[in-house]
């Protein structure tokens, strides 16, 4: 299938008064005409930057470097102008924030605020943005969106404040939808509900998806690539089944080690990964991850692995470099 978006050598720093916060240090990716990308890793990695970055929506002191590439349909992202990506943004590709409540303004109706994107982008009259408004709403499964389309924010519970996100991002038919973390602090029927959601409409509309979340749960439910995201940098890539059923770097092994299978004992300790994410203001020479990881060696501490062929998956581990590696079964060198 054809790219509709690449991402090369992307890289997003911040200037601060301690130096260069450099949250997203050079990855690259690709998001077939109609497919799914899952970008997971603990917070700090830099998935919201790069979801920010493709949006071109990273402020000052952030800046995009000047190598990268975001080719989206043909047009590289990083040379347009603020005027041209404003009609990209919302129109072409269009993103459904974490929180909608510090998205949504509280002083317009719900309504209003999804027509306005359908006017500015489209071109047709108030009655017709608010009529598309209305048949979004009804789209994405609010009740009554004849009566609804007229409520403000605060009147809505959190999971319906979340489908008006959705409903206002597709209201333009966007090629690409970005979505970080569009679950979070919505109970586990909320959640549900609003991945089966996008999971139709997907189908329905032949949309592609950059999921961004750190749930590994809604990874494997929504997408059909994976990317694993650890400080700042891709470490493991590849079809969501082959990285479920055999993990290739050490971090993502770690990564399903702690969260709770379904039948799991309640005796049985989850399996925690020591340590922190490392401070992007300095990042630790050589392998990233080899402070924390179990399979630490002398190479790790000096060498920069980079992303390793391992059948369908890449991995940017040494322990790659000779093949497939079975989880767990190396075991720590000194």
């Amino acid at each position: 299938m054809s790219a509709l978006l690449t991402v090369k050598n992307l890289g997003t720093f911040f200037s601060t008064p301690r130096g260069t916060l450099r949250a997203v240090d050079g990855i690259d990716f690709e998001i077939p005409v109609g497919g799914t990308l899952g970008v997971v890793g603990e917070s700090g990695s830099g998935k919201s930057v790069t979801a920010l970055s493709v949006m071109r929506l990273v402020d000052r002191p952030g800046r995009i470097m000047d190598d990268s590439t975001i080719e989206f349909d043909g047009q590289d992202l990083t040379a347009l102008d603020e005027q041209a990506m404003e009609k990209i943004r919302g129109n072409d590709i269009s993103m459904i924030f974490q929180e909608p409540m510090t998205s949504l303004n509280p002083v317009f109706t719900v309504g209003d605020q999804i027509a306005e994107a359908v006017k500015l982008h489209q071109q047709v009259s108030q009655k017709e943005a608010l009529d598309r408004a209305i048949e979004m709403m009804k789209l994405v499964g609010v009740p009554s969106p004849e009566r609804r389309v007229h409520d403000y924010p605060h009147q809505m519970s959190g999971g319906m404040r979340q489908r008006v996100m959705i409903a206002m991002a597709l209201s333009c038919n966007p090629k690409l939808l970005i979505a970080d973390e569009p679950t979070t602090a919505l109970d586990a029927t909320i959640q549900a509900q609003i991945l089966e959601l996008m999971r139709e409409l997907r189908e329905r509309l032949g949309m592609a998806i950059l999921l961004i979340t750190h749930d590994l749960g809604v990874i494997a439910e929504m997408v059909d690539e994976v990317a694993v995201m650890y400080a700042g940098r891709i470490v493991e890539r590849g079809p969501v089944a082959d990285i479920f059923r055999s993990p290739q770097h050490p971090y993502t092994e770690a990564l399903l080690q702690s969260i709770p299978l379904l039948g799991m004992r309640y005796t049985t300790p989850l399996k925690a990964i020591r340590g922190m994410v490392p401070s992007p203001l300095d990042w630790p020479t050589g392998c990233r991850f080899g402070p924390r990881c179990d399979y630490f060696f002398d190479r790790c501490a000096t060498e920069d692995p980079q992303l390793i062929t391992v059948g369908r998956q890449e991995s940017a581990c040494w322990l790659c470099e000779g093949g497939a590696r079975v989880p767990g079964a190396v075991p720590a060198a000194s």
